[in-house]
């Protein structure tokens, strides 16, 4: 072989390891765009998860914050409507209050209604405590006109109950308070009625007008809270809220 030959077998052994070279350095450049990619990928997924959660953790925040003010605006107007209602049932309390002092105000034109209330109001006292002997207080402006009709209302109660007329005492020395006044008006008041009790005191009748004004505010309270919801829902119907 002469050195031609030689040269020549050298050429063709350099240019197939030069190939061999080249295609594994392909081989490896797309294995490594391979990997750069695949990781890539990885990274960028990994921050949209990351910028997901954050973005769930601030709109839970958000939800949250808006769920407080709602209620916080839900809760204030429901105290604005307790208190209007509270003003309104004592609104009309204090006026009912009002129509009662004129009809204890027996010096005036109800003396013959006021005195045959009273009558009444002791007959059903005697029939809640059904005692043989009761002691009575009442105002100290209103003793004649108890005094004037305490024979017949014990005569009523017995013929009801088929009893012997009771013994009613007045109190003499413990009247209950008068009327308001502009001279007391932040003391005891009483705008009529009367009180009865057992002659040992352990059972006690309150007949007063207020006492029955109470009851009767008592009793109607949810009747008169209902019609006030209703004012309520017609007025934001018609009106808006």
């Amino acid at each position: 072989m002469n050195d031609a030959d030689v040269s020549k077998q050298i050429q063709q052994m350099v240019r197939f390891i030069r190939q061999e070279a080249e295609e594994k350095a392909n081989e490896i450049q797309v294995s490594a765009e391979e990997e750069f990619n695949i990781e890539k990928l990885q990274l960028v997924e990994a921050e949209k998860k990351k910028i997901r959660q954050e973005y769930e953790r601030k709109q839970k925040q958000v939800d949250i914050r808006k769920k407080i003010e709602y209620s916080m605006q839900l809760n204030a107007s429901r105290i604005k409507v307790l208190q209007a209602q509270d003003d309104v049932v004592n609104s009309m309390k204090d006026a009912a209050a009002k129509d009662l002092l004129s009809v204890g105000q027996h010096h005036l034109i109800h003396n013959h209604s006021y005195k045959h209330l009273l009558k009444d109001l002791i007959v059903q006292s005697l029939l809640r405590l059904k005692e043989p002997a009761v002691l009575l207080r009442c105002r100290k402006e209103d003793e004649h006109l108890v005094e004037s009709v305490l024979e017949s209302a014990g005569e009523e109660y017995a013929e009801k109950v088929n009893v012997h007329a009771p013994q009613i005492i007045i109190d003499r020395n413990v009247y209950l308070p008068p009327a308001p006044s502009h001279h007391n008006a932040h003391g005891p008041y009483c705008s009529g009625g009367v009180v009865l009790a057992s002659q040992d005191g352990k059972i006690v009748f309150e007949n007063t007008l207020d006492a029955r004004l109470e009851v009767v505010f008592r009793n109607k309270l949810p009747e008169v809270c209902s019609f006030y919801h209703i004012l309520i829902f017609v007025s934001i119907c018609v009106l808006g809220p």
